[in-house]
C-alpha cells in the first residue's frame, strides 16, 4: 500500500518541515517531498496540523498493558506489550528482563528470537538487566538471584548475541575477560545497579561498556570533589550513552538538564515502565519478581517505598522533556528516537523520517496525545 501523510509538522530528526508530505510504500518511507509534488493518484491522509515523528524507541521496558515480561517471557507477552506501546507512539522496544534464574533468561532470549524473526525491528533484542550486578545497589531486584556469571553462561550469551541487545551489569562484580567477550560478541554492555568507584567504572568502560542504565538511579553519585563515582565517570567520557527516566520521580528536572548539557546526543529517554503503563483504569498493583509493587500517586513502589520501575509512556516522557525540563520539541523527540537508534546500532533503519527508513511513525497532537501510528507501514488511528 502506498500513501502520503499530508498537512502535518514533520519532525525528521534533522529539523521540522511544513508543507511537505511523507510517502510510505509498504514498510518503508520512500520520500519526503513538498505537498505540491505529491502524485495525484497517491492516496492522501490529511493530518490537519498534527505532528509526525519517527516511532519512539524504548530501550528499557519491563512491562506495560497490564503484563510484566518477567512473569511470562513469551511471544504472547511481547505482543501485548507492543499493542500497548502503539497507543503511546512506541514502535520499537527492548523487552527488559530483570535479575532472574538462567532458565528464565534462556526463555526470554528464545521468545525474543522468535518475535524478532516475525517482526523485524519491532524488538531489536532483549535487555537483560542483571543478574550480574551488585547487591549494594540492587533496588527492587531480588538479592537471592544476583550472582556472577559462569563460563558456560557467558558462552551461551555470546552464542545468542544476535538477539541480546543490551546487558546491564556491575563492572566491579564481573571478570574483565567476561566483559571483553560479551562486548566483542556485539552485545551492548551497560553499567547499572553498581557500586563502582570512578576508577572501577572507567576500567569497565575500557573493557567495552558503552551505556548507562537509568542514569543517577542505582549507581554511585559524585559524592565530592575527590570521588566522582559512576556519574562522574560517565560525564568524563565522550563515548558513553545513557538512558534517563523523565517521570518526575526518578530524576530531578535540574539533573535531567545537567545530563543533557553534558551528554547531548548520547542521552536517551527511557521509560523503565512496568505493568501499569498503558493498562486499564484501576490497575493499581502487580508482582515484580516476588515483590508486590503498588501504583499510586503516579509512582510504582514496594511496601518500603523503593521505586519499582515506572508507569511512564514515551509520549509522556517527551511531554515532560518539553514542559518541565525545557527542551525544544525537536530535541525531546530525538531523545526518544534518533539517539536510542544510534545507541543500539540501528541508525540506518530507525530514528529518522527519511527515504529508505522503516515506516515507523508516531502522530500526535499539540497536547501530546497520540492520534495514530504507522507500524512497519501499517497506518492505524489510536483512540
Amino acid at each position: 500500500m502506498i500513501f502520503a501523510l499530508c498537512h502535518a509538522h514533520i519532525h525528521t530528526g534533522a529539523g521540522t518541515l511544513v508543507d511537505h508530505a511523507v510517502i510510505v510504500d509498504h514498510d518503508r518511507i520512500t520520500s519526503v517531498l513538498p505537498l505540491s509534488a505529491v502524485p495525484a493518484d497517491c492516496q492522501q491522509i490529511d493530518l490537519n496540523g498534527l505532528h509526525i515523528a519517527p516511532g519512539f524507541i524504548d530501550l528499557q521496558l519491563n512491562g506495560c498493558g497490564g503484563v510484566m515480561f518477567n512473569d511470562d517471557p513469551s511471544v504472547q507477552t511481547l505482543e501485548i506489550m507492543h499493542n500497548a506501546n502503539l497507543r503511546s507512539g512506541t514502535t520499537s522496544f527492548l523487552p527488559t528482563l530483570i535479575t532472574s534464574p538462567d532458565q528464565d533468561m534462556q526463555r526470554a532470549i528464545a521468545a525474543t528470537r522468535c518475535y524478532k524473526q516475525r517482526h523485524g525491528t519491532r524488538v531489536p533484542g532483549v535487555h537483560l538487566e542483571g543478574p550480574y550486578t551488585n547487591k549494594v545497589r540492587k533496588g527492587i531486584h531480588p538479592a537471592e538471584q544476583i550472582r556472577r556469571p559462569s563460563d558456560e553462561m557467558i558462552d551461551f550469551l555470546c552464542a545468542h548475541a544476535d538477539c541480546i541487545a543490551k546487558i546491564t551489569l556491575a563492572p566491579e562484580k564481573n571478570r574483565p575477560e567476561h566483559l571483553h567477550r560479551l562486548s566483542e560478541a556485539g552485545i551492548l554492555l551497560s553499567i547499572g545497579h553498581s557500586a563502582a568507584s570512578y576508577d572501577e567504572a572507567m576500567t569497565g568502560f575500557n573493557l567495552g561498556i558503552r551505556f548507562a542504565t537509568h542514569l543517577y538511579n542505582a549507581m554511585t553519585p559524585t559524592l565530592n570533589g575527590r570521588e566522582p563515582g559512576i556519574v562522574g565517570a560517565i560525564y568524563d567520557r565522550d563515548d558513553i550513552y545513557a538512558g534517563i527516566i523523565v517521570d518526575g520521580h526518578h530524576v530531578h528536572p535540574a539533573n535531567v538538564r545537567l545530563a543533557h548539557k553534558t551528554l547531548g546526543n548520547r542521552l536517551c529517554l527511557v521509560t523503565d515502565a512496568t505493568a501499569p503503563a498503558g493498562a486499564p483504569a484501576g490497575f493499581n498493583q502487580f508482582d515484580f519478581c516476588g515483590s508486590t509493587v503498588y501504583y499510586r500517586d503516579g509512582q510504582c513502589v514496594d511496601r518500603h517505598g523503593t521505586l519499582g520501575g515506572s508507569a511512564l509512556t514515551m509520549i509522556e516522557g517527551v511531554a515532560n522533556l518539553v514542559k518541565v525540563v525545557g527542551l525544544s520539541l525537536d530535541e525531546a523527540l530525538r531523545m526518544a528516537t534518533l539517539y536510542p537508534a544510534n545507541a543500539i546500532g540501528y541508525a540506518d533503519q530507525l530514528g529518522r523520517i527519511a527515504p529508505g527508513y522503516v515506516a515507523n511513525l508516531a502522530i500526535f497532537d499539540p497536547d501530546f496525545k497520540v492520534r495514530a501510528t504507522v507500524d512497519h507501514g501499517h497506518y492505524a488511528e489510536q483512540g
